[in-house]
Parts: C-alpha cells; sequence; structure tokens
C-alpha cells in the first residue's frame, strides 16, 4: 500500500482558499485588470522608509526584540490608542505582532479550548474562520443584514449564544463587505459579551478609511469591557506596509503574558526594520493618511459610478470603509457558484474579482472587488466587465 501524506483534520477541512487561487490563475493570463488584491498599490511613505535605513546603517536590526516589541514602539502606539481610538492603555496592555493576522491568531490560541465556539459575523474575512479552524474551534457564522448595509445582527448573534461560545470576532470597517459598524452596534454587542462572558477579539485594519460622516468606534474604548476586549490593529493599510508585517494588539494588562505565550512560538518577534520603521511611521506626519483616505474616496465613487451602469447584472451596498465592496450577482451562473464565475471573468474578460465564497457561505453570489487600485485600472476593468457582461445576454 502507497503511502499516504498524513494531514490534521484541521488542516483538511479548511479546504483550498478561494481568494489564493484566484491569485495563481491572474498569474497565468497576461494584461489582467486587478480588482481582486485587497493591499494598497501606493509605495510605503519614503520617512517610513528612511527610518528602516536608518536603523539598518545603525546595526539595529540584525537581533531580536523582546516578544512585546521595541519599548520605543509600544510608547508610540499608546500615544496613538489614546489620540485616535479613545482607548487609555499602559504599554503592559501592549504587544507587537507580524501583522493584524499573528496577534489575531495569538488572541484565538489564547482564549479557546479545542471544541470551543466563536461566533463570526457573515460574510467575513476568510482568514478569521481559517484561524478558529487551526485552533480546533468552531465558527459559528450569523448573517449579517445585507439589505442595511451588512449591518450586524444582533438578534441572531445573541441567539447563537450558547454554553460552549467563547468569542464573538469580527473587523471594523468590515472585509469583504466595508461595511462601519455603529457605536450603538458595537455597545449591544459588547452587551452581549458581558452578559456571557464573552471575549471580543476585534480587527481594525481598516480604522483610518472611513467616508461620508462615519465614524470608527473601537468597543476597547468602553471601560466596562476592559477584561473583554482584545483589539487587533495593522501598520498595513495605515501606511501601505503590507510587506512590512508588522502590528499590534491591545488587551488587558493580565492577559498580555497569556497572549505572549502563544506569539513566542508563532513568531518569537515581529521583523525588527519593521519595528523601526513602525515607529518612523508613528513619529512622523500623519499627512499620508488622509491622502490616501481622499485617493480610496473618489475611487470607491468611481467603482460605485461604474456599477450603476451595470446595475442589471450587479447590485451593491454603498461601503462606508475600507477599500472594498461586496456587489450582489444578479446573473443565474454567479448567484450559485461565484467562484466558477470569477474564473469566467479571468479567463473571458481578463478581469481579476474575489468569488464572494472566500468569506463564508452567505457569501456566495457576491464578488469581491478592491478599490485601493489607480482610476485608470477601475476604468479599465469594468470597461472589459461592461463587453463582458452585455455579450452574455
Amino acid at each position: 500500500m502507497d503511502n499516504m501524506v498524513r494531514v490534521s483534520n484541521r488542516v483538511k477541512q479548511m479546504g483550498v482558499s478561494a481568494i489564493h487561487e484566484m491569485t495563481r490563475l491572474s498569474k497565468e493570463v497576461d494584461d489582467v485588470a486587478f480588482l481582486s488584491w485587497a493591499k494598497p498599490t501606493a509605495d510605503t511613505p519614503e520617512y517610513i522608509k528612511r527610518a528602516a535605513i536608518e536603523a539598518i546603517d545603525n546595526g539595529l536590526v540584525g537581533g531580536y526584540s523582546s516578544p512585546l516589541g521595541l519599548p520605543a514602539l509600544r510608547k508610540e502606539i499608546v500615544k496613538k490608542l489614546t489620540r485616535d481610538n479613545n482607548i487609555y492603555a499602559n504599554e503592559s496592555e501592549i504587544l507587537v505582532t507580524v501583522g493584524a493576522i499573528e496577534g489575531l491568531a495569538a488572541a484565538i490560541m489564547t482564549v479557546i479550548d479545542p471544541g470551543d465556539e466563536v461566533i463570526v459575523p457573515s460574510p467575513t474575512y476568510a482568514t478569521h474562520i481559517r484561524q478558529v479552524l487551526l485552533a480546533s474551534g468552531k465558527p459559528v457564522l450569523v448573517p449579517s443584514n445585507e439589505e442595511n448595509g451588512f449591518e450586524l445582527n444582533i438578534e441572531g448573534i445573541e441567539q447563537a449564544v450558547t454554553d460552549k461560545t467563547r468569542v464573538i470576532m469580527f473587523a471594523t470597517p468590515a472585509n469583504p463587505t466595508g461595511t462601519v459598524f455603529s457605536e450603538e452596534q458595537l455597545r449591544q454587542v459588547a452587551r452581549i459579551a458581558l452578559k456571557h462572558n464573552l471575549m471580543v477579539i476585534t480587527d481594525e485594519a481598516y480604522e483610518y478609511f472611513v467616508f461620508d460622516g462615519k465614524k470608527h468606534f473601537s468597543i476597547a474604548s468602553m471601560p466596562e469591557m476592559k477584561m473583554n476586549a482584545i483589539s487587533c490593529y495593522t501598520f498595513t493599510k495605515t501606511y501601505a506596509m503590507t510587506g512590512w508585517r508588522i502590528g499590534y494588539l491591545h488587551a488587558a494588562e493580565q492577559l498580555i503574558p497569556e497572549i505572549q505565550k502563544a506569539h513566542i512560538p508563532l513568531a518569537i518577534c515581529a521583523p525588527v526594520v519593521s519595528q523601526y520603521a513602525a515607529l518612523g511611521a508613528l513619529q512622523g506626519a500623519q499627512d499620508c493618511i488622509t491622502e490616501f483616505k481622499l485617493k480610496y474616496l473618489a475611487a470607491r465613487d468611481l467603482m460605485c459610478e461604474r456599477l450603476d451602469n451595470l446595475s442589471e447584472f450587479l447590485d451593491y451596498q454603498k461601503p462606508y470603509g475600507s477599500y472594498l465592496m461586496f456587489p450582489r450577482l444578479l446573473t443565474a451562473e454567479g448567484k450559485k457558484d461565484s467562484f466558477s464565475f470569477c474564473k469566467k471573468l479571468l479567463k473571458e474578460a481578463r478581469v481579476s474579482t474575489t468569488p464572494g465564497i472566500a468569506f463564508g457561505p452567505t457569501g456566495e453570489g457576491h464578488l469581491r472587488m478592491s478599490f485601493c487600485v489607480p482610476p485608470d485600472m477601475i476604468n479599465k476593468a469594468f470597461d472589459r466587465m461592461d463587453h463582458f457582461f452585455k455579450q452574455e445576454i
């Protein structure tokens, strides 16, 4: 009998990532119009790169930092949380991580045991689901209210709580929908968490990119949530630093040593050169954030305008945050199999999008499109989609 490769049930049940499969397939097509990548196309600002170069030149990046992160960086993060998130932290409540992703993974590993349940509003960022599965937990997907802009289904979350529930986990602004969860709704989530002694883990990667008068609210700014919230942040989106892999989390002082126990075997410490770049990012002028936000807002409006011209084929909820939107397919084929539809769109129209099924079962029949790309890329993609859809009828 041939030997079979041994793979854990945790990994087997995750299947192939539709997001990364579309990236792979896109590389096989020439002149693709990319709307699938949730990464800024802008380069990292020069002042941040200079901070990293200076640290390299001064011989500061060749060794490990403390697992918690550079003290100077944690000090600056405390200032930022106070200024922008209304979270009054101290340095002992901060852990620097390898992007928000590793912080989220370490947090989940710390607070659930095998078989524990994690409530996740759906559609949701696929990685959140996979992190729960890797921790041998059970993701419990609660459909959001699409007709109301994918707002949280508070009643559904309450009803999903069982004696095995340990965590409520979500991103705000949300990936893939761009929904900005309101302070009112997040206070209702906090009420549920406190009632049932649940942890709330937040992914606040897009915190600065909120439009049309909406406000980003950090649930950890509620004093009563001090022991029940782990908040994860990143420099990735804010400063166009996807490749630097640097983020941080905030939690109660008593929790940080426990999360560090998971953080060390996952990462030891965040890349030290990236920590110095992040330090430079926080200490420098913050003009780049405003510049990025204005570009994304203009790009969102352009994408909405182009989607309006395809209203026979695509319906959408305007996103008020992030640089993502999640239109619903109205074609028969698209409704039932978004993955096959995306592959067809890539092959026949040379447009790369992300299938909605990648973001949970309630994402089926949708596409995720990113508007952090230049306007000419949006126009190129939609010119091709106009032709594609109109050929289909």
